[in-house]
């Protein structure tokens, strides 16, 4: 009788020992639906206008970078959009 209370005992600890690593696994991914919320889903980029190209176009063929290509176009941007409210 002991010889099987103790292989039954020895069962049950194997069986624990092995039960571990299930119960330890992560969930399975939930799955994507079609309402998901706009914050996940990536954003457009807003279209440039005309003046920000062609400021680009003229900081690029300057040779501008950083800070001075930011105030530049800022300038040219300004300058370009006044001239529009001027005709």
């Amino acid at each position: 009788m002991t010889k099987i209370s103790s292989r039954l005992a020895a069962t049950a600890v194997a069986s624990l020992l092995l039960m571990g690593p299930v119960f330890a696994q992560s969930p399975a991914p939930a799955a994507k639906s079609d309402t998901a919320p706009a914050a996940t889903e990536k954003k457009t980029p807003k279209a440039r206008s005309s003046e920000s190209l062609d400021c680009s176009k003229e900081a690029d063929a300057k040779g501008l970078h950083g800070k001075e290509r930011k105030k530049f176009r800022s300038e040219c941007i300004k300058n370009a959009k006044a001239g529009e409210k001027a005709k």
